[in-house]
């Protein structure tokens, strides 16, 4: 089949050549016509959007971001020199930082972004974007695909994403993410039921009422990444021969028509006595090679004209498991319920309406973590993933870590998302109404430690950038190994003078775990000798090495 637009982009670039011979020596229309060429040549198929510049980029133009730790903040409640972290400023400014601390490190992703409803208050560049503004669509597109690019450089080899959505964007965001993560890693949809109440509007008689919200979910190898599933029980193996203990399996049939319909499987199976066939329009649900096996180590009999395996522990799983369905029905939880969740914990003047139940992200945690993966969320919202991971370990003892990103526009992050996670981990108390009067609930906290970092800005062209950097790399160093530099067990020398110190005062420091060193810092032969039963750590060149070339400086 002829493509037409190939062959017009054909006609527009042989005529693009004949102006680029007739301007030859005219470097400016040369540039131009450049331009129009590579626009000609570029993808054809997929999503198109007008691409928009946000204030946050332009601001990174002459700035560079950094991390502060605001100490007083900071959450200790455990004895573990182990973190959390909560990062306050735009989560493109975030994810910039987390991109030079976590590139390759994040197992699992989970995003509520904008929906994009066109009354959700979604903001760009500063502005509420209404369904008034025509080009909404696109700056909601631009706005994704900025911060999904870092976010799968930040990807594990053994990585999951999940993004909430509902159907106002959804088509376009599964292309985007099809473009960024690749399309043969999308895993599925799922459907939460997020509504159990209708909108009694007038404009409820001219719409469909939506019940459900999705999920979309990508992961490394696609279909092949493996979940965990919900545990029921075992299965029992209360037979035993010669070889063993065993259980009784018969053979199933399925319909062999259709796109499951395989010539293969159709096929005499017999045991030396009796021989059976499939049905007719019918299949077996095992192949011959496996039926092979079985015959030939004499696990395969017929009885009544059915085919019986004996299946042995070590033919099959021995769990019986509960599939992770991709619909979460109204009894997980809803927005409704979430937003009692939430009142429950902080009071009900969050001002939420969007919130995620804690049962739903905890579930999305359960199948795709292992005990110590780290989860990040940069779009943290109220902080129900940090609770969902905090819940989550208590629940099986594992040692999930957090990093959440979130803006503090109308001080959300101060006092709603900070406030939350500090009373799951110290405890809270709610008052819950009951027919007979109103009971006080205590709900035992969940340890843990929390770090609260705030983004900063130095200019670049403050008098000595190198060194205004130099005195931010605590937190980098801090937030790429999960850990607080607390003077005690771990310790941070960033200059030749302050490794003199520590030798000269070694004797008043009784359990140093470790040392992160400026490699601009030579330790002599003494002090090499002094700490040499210390873990030592290089502080590495990446954090603001590629700001440091652009300014032509050095540490």
């Amino acid at each position: 089949m002829e493509n037409l637009s190939q062959e017009k982009r054909k006609r527009m670039i042989a005529f693009l050549k004949k102006i680029k011979e007739e301007h030859k020596d005219d470097d400016e229309t040369l540039i131009a016509l450049d331009e129009i060429e590579n626009e000609l040549n570029s993808k054809k198929y997929g999503l198109v959007w007008e691409k928009h510049e946000e204030k946050v980029d332009r601001m990174m133009q002459d700035n560079i971001p950094v991390f502060t730790d605001v100490k007083e903040r900071e959450i200790k409640a455990t004895d573990e020199n182990s973190y959390n972290f909560l990062l306050e400023g735009d989560n493109l400014h975030s994810l910039k930082l987390l991109e030079k601390t976590h590139a390759g490190k994040i197992d699992v992703i989970y995003i509520d972004p904008p929906y994009n409803t066109g009354t959700d208050k979604f903001k760009y560049d500063d502005k509420i974007i209404d369904d008034k503004d025509t080009f909404r669509h696109s700056k909601w597109t631009s706005f994704m695909y900025e911060r999904l690019s870092i976010a799968k450089n930040l990807c594990s080899n053994n990585w999951v994403l999940f993004i909430s959505i509902d159907n106002n964007e959804i088509a376009t965001l599964k292309m985007l993410c099809d473009d960024i993560f690749g399309e043969s890693n999308f895993i599925g949809t799922i459907d939460w039921e997020s509504k159990t109440k209708s909108q009694n509007t007038k404009s409820s008689y001219r719409k469909l009422q939506p019940k459900c919200e999705y999920i979309l979910c990508y992961g490394s190898e696609g279909s092949k990444h493996k979940f965990n599933l919900i545990r029921t029980g075992y299965k029992e193996y209360s037979l035993h021969d010669k070889r063993g203990k065993y259980r009784e399996h018969c053979l199933e049939e399925m319909n062999a028509n259709g796109i499951r319909g395989r010539e293969t499987m159709v096929f005499d199976i017999s045991d030396g006595v009796s021989t059976v066939s499939p049905g007719k329009g019918k299949q077996w649900k095992l192949g011959q090679d496996q039926v092979a096996t079985y015959i030939k180590r004499n696990d395969l009999f017929i009885r009544d004209g059915k085919v019986i395996i004996k299946m042995r522990p070590t033919d099959e799983r021995t769990e019986k498991t509960i599939p992770f369905w991709a619909f979460l029905d109204k009894t997980i939880g809803t927005a409704e319920s979430a937003k009692k969740e939430l009142s429950a914990i902080i009071g009900s003047n969050h001002g939420f309406d969007t919130v995620k139940p804690v049962k739903v992200l905890k579930q999305l945690c359960f199948h795709s973590t292992q005990k110590d993966s780290l989860i990040l969320d940069f779009f943290a919202g109220s902080g129900t993933t940090a609770q969902a991971v905090l819940e989550l370990n208590k629940e099986d003892g594992g040692n999930r870590k957090f990093i959440l990103c979130t803006n503090n526009e109308n001080n959300i992050c101060e006092e709603i998302t900070y406030e939350r996670i500090k009373r799951v981990i110290y405890g809270y108390s709610y008052v819950e109404k009951k027919k007979n009067g109103d009971v006080t609930v205590n709900v035992e906290g969940i340890p843990a430690n929390l770090k609260y970092f705030k983004t900063d800005f130095i200019p670049k062209d403050a008098d000595d950038v190198s060194e205004e950097l130099l005195s931010h790399i605590k937190e980098m160093v801090e937030l790429e190994n999960g850990i607080t530099i607390d003077n005690k067990h771990y310790l941070i020398i960033l200059t030749d003078e302050q490794a003199d110190e520590l030798a000269k005062n070694w004797s008043n420091y009784e359990d140093v775990k470790a040392i992160y060193v400026s490699r601009n810092v030579l330790f002599t032969s003494e002090q090499n000798t002094l700490f040499r039963n210390t873990e030592i750590h290089t502080i590495p060149d990446y954090y603001f090495e590629y700001e440091l070339k652009e300014l032509g400086e050095s540490w």
